[in-house]
């Protein structure tokens, strides 16, 4: 995937974007993560920035980033289709990796607690 691909896939949108994204990404995120878990070496820090994504503290543009990664991980459609194993999760790898670069500093200690009770199979609050 080349930079414009990227700057495309991960612009914040305006706050109705933010909003579809947002209804979508709590809808589809854990079906998509369960099906695609042991094909993501980060696992920890996807969960993570879903639950930085959905706090109401994070930056505007830093949620908009973080929902525009994980809507495009949970999309059905893809550059490469992610029924190929392995290598079909690749874009989706590359995408999430350069929101996290983009906005890691934003990713508290509490989204990475929630991450690891959720991935611990705990009960978890709907929200932070």
């Amino acid at each position: 995937m080349n930079d414009i691909k990227f700057g495309e896939i991960l612009l914040p949108g305006d706050e109705d974007t933010q909003g579809k994204r947002e209804k979508t990404v709590r809808r589809k995120f854990w079906p998509a993560f369960r099906k695609a878990v042991r094909h993501i070496p980060f696992a920890r820090d996807l969960v993570a920035a879903f639950y930085c994504a959905l706090d109401p503290e994070t930056p505007l543009r830093v949620r908009g980033i973080l929902l525009a990664a994980l809507a495009y991980f949970i999309m059905p459609f893809d550059v490469i289709p992610d029924f190929f194993a392995v290598i079909g999760y690749t874009d989706d790898v590359a995408v999430l990796a350069a929101a996290f670069a983009m906005v890691s500093g934003n990713i508290r200690p509490q989204h990475y607690e929630a991450a690891d009770r959720a991935l611990a199979d705990e009960p978890l609050a709907s929200d932070l």
